[in-house]
């Protein structure tokens, strides 16, 4: 297995961002020749071209756009590093990597993670969002330090992992005032052909909502299908159709966008749960949010 030499991905960052090799050597007090054989090794280690010398000023290829990203944080981590030594142990920063599930409202995990930030420790948060069994490659492997998800970790993962059950949530509906009075009327019967906007089928919500119109006997008329939370807010503000809402959230939610409740969603009930690696050492910040979860 190659191993990456971090002075060849120092030039070439440099290169990357000063746009020509005279620059980045002024800069590194380092040749132009030297630099680009550095570069040169650096491709064959990778076995990828990085830049295009098609011009006169070198462009990023493809392959170089993907390991510039990866060069600026690593040289940035860096030099967080060197800053982080320079204070005392009691003020460096506790650094938390946060993977959170697509699926899962942001009102939701800000509540989850305030508590780090009332640590006697400073943190810095980092938040990424993506696919459940994505997050979960990168918590095994060191890139994460907890995963926050609507369904636990398991064995069809092929990874060990810990799953802390942090929250439990039903599902209301809500709407504007206007539409709010209206479907209130009749509910649930009402929602048959009402307008309606929706997570997305792949969505664990989308699921539960539809085998409760199955079980009512109720098909409203689904306007539009999104993934983010924020933003199916905004489509229901705006009078397009009622929208589902998590009830641990539901002050925070009706408040801002001016929605009213309705109904409840009988039977309908969500987890929101904290995944974690198998660590002897546990993460303070990932203690802090885990400590207050559910039996």
């Amino acid at each position: 297995m190659n191993r990456l030499n971090y002075h060849h991905l120092l030039y070439f960052w440099a290169v990357a961002k000063e746009g020509s090799l005279r620059r980045a050597g002024e800069k590194l007090h380092i040749s132009q020749p030297t630099i680009s054989a550095q570069i040169r090794q650096l491709e064959e280690v990778l076995g990828e071209r990085l830049f295009s010398r098609s011009t006169r000023r070198l462009t990023l290829t493809d392959p170089g756009q993907l390991v510039f990203g990866y060069a600026e944080e690593i040289f940035a981590l860096g030099q967080e590093l060197i800053t982080a030594l320079g204070q005392e142990p009691s003020e460096r920063p506790l650094r938390l990597q946060v993977g959170i599930s697509d699926s899962v409202p942001k009102v939701i995990a800000r509540k989850v993670l305030l508590p780090v930030f009332r640590l006697p420790r400073p943190v810095r948060l980092v938040c990424r969002e993506g696919d459940l069994r994505d997050l979960v490659t990168q918590l095994a492997a060191h890139q994460l330090d907890v995963v926050l998800a609507h369904e636990p970790s398991t064995s069809a993962f092929r990874l060990k992992t810990l799953n802390f059950r942090l929250e439990k949530s039903g599902v209301v509906l809500c709407a504007t005032a206007r539409l709010a009075a209206k479907l209130r009327r009749t509910f649930p019967h009402s929602l048959n052909g009402a307008p309606a906007v929706l997570p997305t089928m792949e969505m664990p919500l989308r699921r539960i909502l539809e085998k409760w119109f199955e079980a009512i006997r109720a098909r409203p008329t689904v306007v539009a299908e999104v993934e983010d939370a924020a933003l199916m807010n905004h489509f229901g503000a705006e009078g397009l159709g009622f929208i589902p809402v998590y009830s641990a959230v539901l002050p925070d939610v009706t408040k801002l966008y001016n929605l009213r409740k309705f109904g409840v969603v009988k039977g309908a009930e969500i987890d929101l749960y904290a995944i974690t690696a198998e660590r002897k050492i546990r993460h303070p910040a990932v203690e802090a949010i885990t400590a207050n979860g559910l039996s």
